[in-house]
């Protein structure tokens, strides 16, 4: 098999890959529950609170595109937005719950961007941005939340400080800083192999506005479930929302499993019962992960199929016209 051949293998092979890792998350996290008490849960939580945190999630995720278009925007290339939010859905719903984001979401863009003609360089610098906006909305709004409400943080985290301030002072110098050397100055900045590019400031505004949304709906669906069994207004749940989220990507457990439901439990004892929160916990990974996560397999599935058949009955047509031609 020559080189050609074989490089043509390994597109379909990355989704192997990630589509055995998004089964076996699900797996690894269906184990944790019952089905007595997912549907005790779902009981307690009104149908309508059920209904406007699938909306959220759903909007959220389409927030999740304006990561594709601003990086193909940062690489000067276009794309119908079709395939954008194509890309965008199914990089956002599984990288979110199989853990590895970085790894796992630079697999899915390879393995669109390559077939579409882009170049590794390109598809590295698309990936490369995509992951850094997700971490700039992290460090923006930690900053404005952590820096407005002085929140305890629990021992168990293992981090230095007896409150968030302290971290929003670091988020809020880490967003200075990076808006000084990419908007600022005029050219680029290496460090090493790094580059820090230097970017338009439409783009680097892009990249804060949709990052922070995409956190603010985020904490949007969870709180909608848990509106009404919590008196507790929503800057004060997304500060703590925010804080379990940080010590969850600390971790890098797969969406932060285990480790965000203790970060939560701890800081929101005072406002609501652990049984009734873990509930609802529970009913927040079904719509904001296992949801996205089983949709986007379906696509990815959809997808290679239709490459499949697509290269399958060119391969015919070009094995009819060869012989064709061989008897003419």
């Amino acid at each position: 098999m020559d080189k050609n051949n074989l490089l043509r293998f390994i597109p379909p092979c990355f989704s192997l890959v990630v589509f055995a890792l998004s089964i076996w998350t699900i797996q690894n996290n269906f184990q944790h529950y019952q089905a007595a008490n997912v549907w005790d849960s779902l009981s307690k939580i009104p149908s309508s609170s059920i209904f406007w945190a699938i909306v959220c999630m759903s909007v959220n995720y389409l927030v999740m595109t304006g990561y594709e278009c601003l990086a193909l925007s940062y690489v000067r290339r276009t794309l119908p937005y079709r395939k954008k939010i194509l890309v965008g859905i199914i990089c956002s719903g599984i990288s979110n719950s199989i853990g590895f984001a970085v790894l796992s979401s630079c697999m899915i863009r390879y393995r669109f961007y390559s077939t579409w003609g882009f170049s590794m360089i390109t598809i590295a610098q698309i990936s490369a941005f995509c992951n850094l906006s997700f971490c700039l909305g992290l460090f923006s709004i930690g900053s404005i939340l952590f820096l407005k409400e002085s929140l305890a943080i629990p021992r168990l985290l293992d981090i230095p400080f007896l409150s968030v301030r302290p971290l929003g002072i670091i988020f809020l110098i880490i967003i200075l800083v990076y808006l000084f050397f990419t908007v600022v100055r005029q050219k680029p900045l290496f460090i090493g192999k790094w580059v820090i590019p230097h970017l338009s400031p439409q783009l680097a505004i892009g990249q804060l506005v949709i990052s922070s949304l995409d956190w603010a709906l985020a904490a949007m669906v969870f709180y909608i479930l848990l509106q009404t069994s919590i008196s507790l207004s929503y800057p004060a749940f997304f500060g703590i929302y925010i804080l379990a989220q940080v010590a969850g990507l600390a971790s890098n457990v797969p969406g932060g499993l285990g480790v965000f439901e203790t970060v939560m439990i701890l800081l929101l004892a005072p406002f609501i019962k652990s049984e009734e929160l873990l509930g609802t916990l529970l009913i927040y990974r079904g719509i904001y992960y296992f949801i996205p996560l089983g949709i986007a397999i379906l696509l990815l599935g959809k997808y290679e199929l239709s490459n499949f058949f697509n290269n399958k009955n060119t391969n015919i047509s070009t094995s009819v016209i060869n012989k064709i031609k061989s008897k003419l």
